[in-house]
């Protein structure tokens, strides 16, 4: 999308022509089917267009014709594995990351996660928060919660397959705050809905299945999955999602190495 494309329910049409509305949902349940398989870069401008297949207006179908045209434009683009990073092999680890009130109807915030293997990415989510945070640090938190469940998951799965996960699941996250909050005890007032996931995550730590490690903005990958970005920006993490670029193996690499000294 056009970047910082803010799509809202003003602009929504009570009663569409009914060849409008079929062609509007049309490409958003296209856009679904390739977000859900190999076109992650496309999670956010789905999730945002999903929004309001009800009643679309024509500023949203305009938000649509647009990411039509960008897929025709990189219609080419595939998720590649590589072993890259040879010291570890077949190892988990992803990247978090939240977007504080983004939504502009209700103020919740949205959620992107990113989880990579063997150069790729080969789960993800991009989806808006249930609750409303009063926080950057709280929304982060309940990010990295979600991510944590995907984690776990994959860690069982990947068990069953003879790839046993040894160390705990690197999650790269931009919030100092949120990192502290899952390694340090210190209560503090969140919600009891917060609170569970407090809990949870600091559970996943304690146990060793996971560490979030924090990691500067302007590296983080998942940030295409919480809003429209510039193309410079936007381009650089969808070429690291997809293994397209040697970054993400290298940053693996001596992050891993930082957090075992």
């Amino acid at each position: 999308m056009q970047p910082n494309t803010r799509l809202n329910k003003d602009d929504c049409d009570k009663n569409p022509a009914p060849d409008f509305h079929r062609r509007y949902r049309g490409i958003v349940g296209s856009l679904g089917y390739l977000v859900t398989m190999t076109r992650p870069d496309l999670a956010w401008a789905y999730s945002e267009l999903s929004k309001y297949v009800q009643f679309p207006g024509k500023t949203h179908m305009l938000a649509a014709e647009h990411v039509l045209c960008y897929l025709r434009g990189t219609w080419n683009q595939t998720i590649r594995y590589s072993r890259e990073s040879r010291e570890n092999p077949n190892v988990l680890w992803g990247w978090v990351d939240a977007d504080w009130a983004g939504d502009t109807d209700t103020h919740q915030c949205h959620t992107g996660y990113i989880l990579m293997m063997n150069g790729g990415l080969i789960s993800w989510k991009c989806r808006r928060q249930d609750n409303v945070s009063l926080s950057t640090s709280e929304a982060e938190f309940v990010a990295a919660s979600l991510a944590g469940q995907g984690a776990i998951y994959l860690r069982e799965t990947l068990t069953d397959f003879g790839f046993s996960q040894t160390k705990a699941t690197l999650l790269y996250e931009d919030n100092l705050a949120c990192v502290a909050m899952s390694e340090n005890p210190v209560r503090r007032k969140f919600s009891r809905h917060i609170d569970i996931r407090k809990y949870y995550v600091r559970e996943l730590v304690l146990n060793g299945f996971l560490k979030l490690v924090h990691l500067r903005t302007y590296k983080m990958v998942a940030d295409a999955l919480t809003k429209s970005l510039p193309s410079p920006a936007f381009v650089g993490h969808r070429q690291i999602m997809t293994g397209h670029a040697s970054f993400a193996a290298k940053l693996l690499r001596y992050v891993a190495a930082d957090v075992e000294r």
